[in-house]
Formats: structure tokens, C-alpha cells, sequence
């Protein structure tokens, strides 16, 4: 994805998200949010390192996505359109 860019990548997971074997996996939305915020959708990529802290049983995970949301936050930059 570093050559194409994070759009590319974003239109890899529709299909999976689609077929629906992911849903419900943390590491679905953990993808997808960084995906996201490389692509400059704050308020998006928010959200789903939040549902992805969410969903994940381990401790460890849960810190680092919540760490990530909490440095969206903390940027306080307006989120991009």
C-alpha cells in the first residue's frame, strides 16, 4: 500500500468488509482506522480505533488502539472533508 497510497488500501477492505467474515473482528476496524487517518479522515479513523479497543479481548491491543485515538484527539486539528 505504500506505493499506491492509502486509498488503495481502503478499497481492498470493502470486499472483505462485504463478505462479512470480518465482522465483528477488531482487526478489521484496526486496519481500516489507520487506513484512514493516513488518508486524513480524522473523525473517521477515530471511530474506529475506538470500536476496534472496543472489540479486542487483549489488554495490550486495547491500550495501543486507545493510545492512537487519544493522539487523534489530542492533535485538536479540524478534521479533513
Amino acid at each position: 500500500m505504500q506505493r499506491t497510497g492509502p486509498r488503495a488500501g481502503l478499497a481492498l477492505l470493502e470486499p472483505l468488509a462485504a463478505e462479512g467474515r470480518l465482522t465483528g473482528h477488531h482487526r478489521q476496524y484496526a486496519v481500516r482506522a489507520h487506513l484512514l487517518e493516513r488518508a486524513g479522515e480524522r473523525e473517521a479513523a477515530l471511530a474506529d480505533y475506538r470500536t476496534a479497543a472496543r472489540l479486542t479481548t487483549s489488554l495490550p491491543e486495547q491500550r495501543y488502539l486507545q493510545g492512537r485515538a487519544a493522539r487523534i484527539e489530542a492533535r485538536g486539528d479540524p478534521p479533513q472533508r
